[in-house]
């Protein structure tokens, strides 16, 4: 049997049985009596288990297994759940999801599972159940399973690293052995990171920066670290350090980063796999969830590429039928016009299919937070709720697909440096768990995501005096700089405002990538922050789908378009009632003060002209809970709308999202409403 054919299906059930394990395992952490929890994560690690086995995947099977043996102790009641035991069965998920990430690449799911599997079958066995008993082991357990003897970059740090190399910066990898015979080993360390963080960014230290703190090393570490330094910069320096023996510097391009990741095995038969595009290659026609009555919804997966023809097809059947709609109303023939309002019904109906079917909920994405958040915390002795809301809205598949990695980094960044430690929180007057929100939601075409933390907030001054530091901003350029745009400041490459290194970075690392990411996708970033209360990142993305609802409109001889979703009535604004307070024109509406907008000047409209009537047409649009009036010339009316990107066009205009074709052939340009409202 050629097990290739099935290989696409084995990934994607085991990440939903990976997922599902995770999920489970917090569940079970926070109610360790709940013996119906440990029958789920049971049932998912046998079903994943016999997967592998099928698969010929044997060191996964060999630790599912083993880990399969600890909970069939524990739901027959021969064995109590304690934090060790919790901390060994995560470590055994990761070690599981590092395998198939290996075999997605085109791997053989092998690795050196041995010492895991080892302190598995003594806790089956009653050796090893509590804290007090694991000192030597607890250590094999924490570390990361390590393919081919290699040091294992996790997803997040190869995620910084490869996007590093991608934005221009050097990634450099240093080897650093002290002499035999120093004596204060943890002193020239920390002399070396000295060195290290005038070069750049630590992402990764082997052994931990704590572990090498605290002398918990032979004689050498291995750091990887982003840097505008050469090898030769970086080695020069390390090596003035005194009882240092060698320092070994090397750069490392996108293909020597990917063989870290991802080591050979020439010792292996290569084996063949279809490899399925990162992210890309299926996507799920339905969620799969219950239906009514109980009843399990039938799924299939579709390669995503056909639903993207599929969307491209149906856009340019929606242009048509807008013509059709046209010419049927020119011509006035009753069987034409009742012909094309029910292509227009069955048409309405097939475009509200096709647009779910790319579009997915955001869950998909923040359900691996809650574990990583819970490591992190854990690992920095911290605690802290991750508060998830709106986790049901929907992105379009692409987007998801490419959310992940910015998401990770925001919030990495909020546990490590926006959450206080416990003894400074009290002192504070703050509860001793932080909290982080992660919360979605729409805005007319668009979706936001905001992490906010109750930390410490940013400090303007410390952020200014980096940037100055570091080149970016000049000390004049920054005393005229409003605290936003103090706080864009740790975008810039290279910016931090870390106290110490860490292998967690400071706030700032990778933010310039995660700004790119971003700005690549079509969105934008802001942040927000207030001193001793805590910052808001705010991440505001198209939902790029190819077909939105629009009110039409014209200004002067040319028509634009603003989606419906984001508007709340059209009225009439007399010229009288428009009142300029503090440079701003405002105007009352429904009992409240809000501003007024006109379109015209923000696009440079050359023959509109505002002032030829005491009463103006009005759009009343919203985002959030704040309200506007723009003002425009006519109204056309309502129509489905093909959404077409401009590229680099019109790039200065931040109020036009994208254009479209009208059944007329005109093209009529998109305003984004969220761009009208400060």
């Amino acid at each position: 049997m050629d097990m290739n054919e099935y290989l696409s299906m084995f990934i994607d059930e085991s990440n939903d049985h990976l997922q599902s394990l995770n999920e489970n395992l917090l569940r079970l952490e926070s109610s360790p009596e709940d013996l119906s929890i440990v029958q789920d994560i049971f049932r998912s690690a046998h079903t994943l288990k016999g997967m592998s086995a099928t698969m010929g995947f044997e060191d996964l099977a060999h630790l599912t297994h083993e880990m399969e043996n600890v909970l069939d102790l524990v739901r027959n009641g021969k064995l109590r759940m304690n934090s060790f035991i919790f901390d060994t069965l995560f470590k055994g998920l990761d070690a599981l999801e590092s395998m198939v990430q290996d075999i997605v690449g085109g791997g053989t799911g092998s690795a050196d599972v041995s010492e895991l599997v080892g302190v598995l079958k003594k806790i089956v066995s009653g050796e090893m159940t509590a804290d007090s008993e694991v000192a030597a082991a607890s250590a094999a357990a924490a570390a990361p399973v390590q393919q081919a003897g290699e040091i294992e970059l996790d997803q997040f740090q190869f995620s910084v690293l490869q996007q590093s190399i991608g934005s221009g910066h050097r990634v450099l990898k240093a080897v650093v052995t002290i002499r035999e015979d120093c004596v204060l080993k943890s002193a020239r360390a920390y002399m070396v990171f000295n060195v290290l963080e005038q070069a750049g960014e630590v992402v990764k230290s082997q052994p931990s920066v704590q572990d090498i703190e605290q002398e918990k090393f032979d004689r050498s570490f291995t750091v990887f670290l982003i840097s505008q330094w050469t090898s030769d910069e970086l080695k020069q320096q390390i090596g003035s350090v005194s009882e240092i023996e060698s320092v070994e510097v090397t750069e490392l391009d996108a293909d020597a980063l990917a063989a870290l990741s991802r080591p050979s095995r020439p010792s292996e038969p290569e084996r063949k796999t279809d490899k399925p595009q990162a992210g890309a290659a299926a996507g799920s026609a339905e969620r799969k969830a219950p239906a009514s009555g109980g009843a399990v919804a039938k799924t299939i997966r579709v390669d995503i590429e056909r639903l993207d023809v599929l969307m491209n097809l149906f856009s340019e059947l929606l242009i048509d039928r807008v013509r059709l709609e046209q010419l049927a109303s020119e011509i006035r023939s009753n069987e034409l016009t009742e012909t094309v309002e029910h292509m227009s019904r069955i048409s309405a109906d097939l475009q509200n299919i096709v647009m779910k079917l790319r579009m997915v909920p955001v869950e998909t994405v923040f359900n691996r937070f809650p574990r990583m958040v819970r490591d992190l915390a854990k690992s920095l002795d911290k605690k802290v709720d991750l508060i998830i809301t709106g986790a049901e809205t929907e992105l379009d598949r692409t987007v998801i697909d490419e959310i992940g990695d910015p998401l990770v980094h925001l919030l990495r960044n909020s546990v490590d440096h926006g959450i206080e430690p416990v003894e400074k929180r009290l002192e504070a007057g703050k509860p001793e768990t932080g909290t982080v929100h992660l919360r979605a939601f729409h805005s007319g075409n668009n979706v936001f995501i905001e992490i906010e933390d109750d930390g410490g907030g940013i400090r303007r001054d410390k952020v200014l005096a980096t940037a100055v530091k570091r080149g970016i901003i000049t000390e004049e350029q920054g005393k005229t700089m409003s605290d936003e745009e103090v706080y864009m400041l740790i975008f810039a490459p290279g910016f931090s405002t870390a106290d110490k290194v860490s292998d967690i970075s400071g706030r700032g690392v990778g933010l310039d990538v995660v700004k790119s990411k971003i700005n690549a996708l079509g969105g934008s970033v802001t942040v927000t922050s207030e001193l001793g209360k805590g910052t808001v990142f705010s991440i505001q993305l198209p939902l790029t789908l190819s077909i939105i609802s629009a009110m039409l409109l014209k200004l002067g001889s040319e028509k634009y378009a603003i989606p419906l979703s984001s508007i709340m009535e059209t009225t009439v604004v007399k010229r009288s009632q428009i009142h300029n307070i503090h440079g701003n024109a405002m105007t009352e509406f429904r009992g409240a003060i809000i501003p007024v907008v006109s379109l015209a000047e923000l696009i440079d409209s050359p023959d509109y002209d505002d002032s030829r009537e005491e009463e103006c047409e009005a759009v009343i649009i919203r985002k959030g809970d704040k309200w506007a009036a723009v003002l425009v010339d006519d109204f056309i009316g309502q129509s489905d709308i093909v959404l077409k990107p401009l590229g680099k066009y019109l790039s200065g205009y931040n109020v036009i999202s994208g254009a479209t074709i009208l059944g007329d052939g005109q093209v009529a340009l998109i305003i984004d409403p969220n761009a009208l409202i400060k």
